[in-house]
């Protein structure tokens, strides 16, 4: 899922560690970064938080609760 205009990051983030499988983002080469890590969090994703936010980003969660997590935060806490 494409997700865009991640305002409130640390909301974000929140939201990922609550997940229970696993989530990723996927880059523009097609790599695919675990975001449950810390290190992925602090330092992969660094460059979009440049203006506070994160203006698009591709991501993956492979069960269907963390799916439902994910679009209710975009929906809603965002």
């Amino acid at each position: 899922m494409k997700v865009q205009n991640i305002k409130n990051i640390d909301a974000f983030f929140e939201v990922i560690n609550k997940c229970k499988g696993r989530v990723e983002m996927v880059t523009d080469e097609g790599d695919r970064l675990n975001l449950k890590s810390r290190m992925t969090q602090y330092v992969s994703l660094a460059r979009l938080f440049a203006n506070d936010m994160i203006p698009e980003i591709e991501l993956v969660a492979y069960e269907p609760e963390d799916v439902k997590l994910l679009v209710n935060f975009m929906i809603n806490d965002n």
